[in-house]
C-alpha cells in the first residue's frame, strides 16, 4: 500500500464529515451545482432519548457494543476492523449496532439501555460491576438481566492475538444469537 492508494472502512471516512459535503459558492456569477455529497455519517444522536450520548452506528438491532478505549473516540481502525468482520460473521453489520466507548464518556448500563433500548450488550474489557451491573460473572457467560443478555469479554486487542480466546467468543455469541 502507497499513499496514493489508502482505503478507509467507510466509518472512518464518515467521521471526517460531520455533514453532508455540497459545494455552495458561486462561480463566476452562477450558482454551483452540488459537485458531491458524502452520505451522513453513522453517529446517531437525533433521538431526544439519546441525546448527547455518542454512539457509532444506527442501533437498528438494538445490539450494543460497548468498549473501553482511550486511542479514539469510539474504537481504533483496527480493532474495528475485528469488530466489522466479528459482526459479519454474526450475519451483522455496524448499521445493526451502537458502539459506544464508556472511556470517553460517563455511562451506566441503566442509562444505556434506556438510550438505545439494547437487547444484548457485548462488553469488551468492562467489568460488569464496573459496568454498574448489580453483579459479577465470567469471559464469555451470558447474563440475562434487567431485558438485557449481557456478554463479558476481554478486549478487542487480547481477542485479535489469541485463537482460543476468539474461539471461546464465538461459541458464546453462537449462543446469544442463535447461529
Amino acid at each position: 500500500m502507497d499513499l496514493n492508494n489508502i482505503k478507509l472502512p467507510s466509518s472512518v471516512v464518515a467521521d471526517f464529515y460531520k455533514s453532508s459535503l455540497v459545494e455552495t459558492g458561486e462561480i463566476a456569477g452562477k450558482a454551483a451545482a452540488p459537485v458531491f455529497a458524502v452520505e451522513q455519517p453513522v453517529i446517531s444522536i437525533d433521538q431526544p432519548a439519546t441525546k448527547g450520548l455518542r454512539f457509532l452506528g444506527d442501533n437498528k438491532k438494538n445490539i450494543l457494543v460497548v468498549v473501553n478505549s482511550d486511542q479514539a473516540v469510539h474504537v481504533p481502525d483496527e480493532e474495528l476492523q475485528f469488530l466489522t468482520k466479528l459482526l459479519s460473521a454474526c450475519k451483522l453489520s455496524l448499521a445493526d449496532v451502537a458502539i459506544v466507548n464508556i472511556n470517553q464518556q460517563a455511562i451506566t448500563y441503566k442509562e444505556l439501555l434506556a438510550a438505545l433500548k439494547g437487547r444484548s450488550a457485548l462488553l469488551f474489557d468492562i467489568e460488569p460491576s464496573a459496568f454498574g451491573l448489580p453483579m459479577s460473572f465470567p469471559h464469555f457467560q451470558i447474563q440475562p438481566f434487567a431485558s438485557c443478555s449481557f456478554l463479558y469479554s476481554p478486549s478487542i486487542k487480547e481477542l485479535e492475538n489469541d485463537k482460543l480466546l476468539k474461539s471461546k467468543l464465538w461459541v458464546s455469541l453462537q449462543r446469544l444469537f442463535g447461529l
